[in-house]
């Protein structure tokens, strides 16, 4: 079995000095985590570090897709419409938000100065999902992911979603978990579908419609 660690000691911070956060701690070497909290480690593949692991992923994936716009799409924001870099930026925080909860064991308040996610993030993000729509056209059938980058990766990162999303259910049957949480993930990939729409449209590529092919 591998030697568990306790924490080590910090030694004094002199008064003015700047202190940063350790990047390596050796603890998880033994594949435990710990939680927020909580003296009690848990391994790396319980299904609560799973689920924020997902999370963090996402996340990751979002940060990929607000270079990508930003490389290639700027000015391309009709005035007075939903700028796609903003809301993605908004995104990142919350999810940020969302895995900070998740990592916070049941039983254990979430750190006091965390502001949880609510519904009235759902419902910015239906908002949000009206106003960019009045750029499209109707959807009257299914489309492949793709077209331009920014689209692209805005599919990649709505699949990563739904994946996290499935996890989240699998979560929500074991412990308690929030409606809201769910509620929130669920209308986040509706709003990433929207957004690489929006993206292809604003950058003058077309939609590939999919086309079921008829039996022979």
């Amino acid at each position: 079995m591998a030697n568990c660690k306790g924490p080590s000691v910090a030694r004094p911070v002199a008064k003015g000095e700047k202190t940063s956060m350790k990047i390596y701690t050796k603890r998880g070497d033994d594949g435990s985590t710990g939680l927020y909290g909580s003296p009690t480690r848990v391994a790396k593949n319980d299904l609560r570090v799973s689920v924020y692991g997902e999370v963090d992923e996402l996340n990751a994936v979002l940060g990929l897709c607000r270079a990508v716009w930003q490389e290639r799409a700027a000015h391309t924001a009709p005035p007075g419409s939903v700028d796609l870099d903003v809301v993605l930026a908004r995104l990142q925080d919350e999810l940020f938000r969302l895995g900070s909860e998740l990592a916070t064991p049941e039983g254990v308040m979430p750190p006091p100065h965390l502001a949880l996610i609510a519904i009235v993030d759902s419902e910015r993000m239906e908002r949000e999902i009206d106003a960019l729509e009045l750029e499209l056209a109707p959807l009257k059938s299914f489309i492949l992911p793709g077209g331009s980058q920014g689209a692209a990766h805005l599919h990649v990162a709505r699949v990563v979603c739904r994946r996290a999303e499935r996890r989240l259910v699998e979560f929500a049957a074991r412990t308690t978990l929030r409606a809201e949480v769910l509620t929130y993930v669920n209308r986040l990939s509706d709003l990433l579908f929207t957004m690489a729409r929006a993206a292809n449209h604003r950058l003058g590529a077309e939609e590939t419609k999919w086309e079921p092919r008829k039996q022979a």
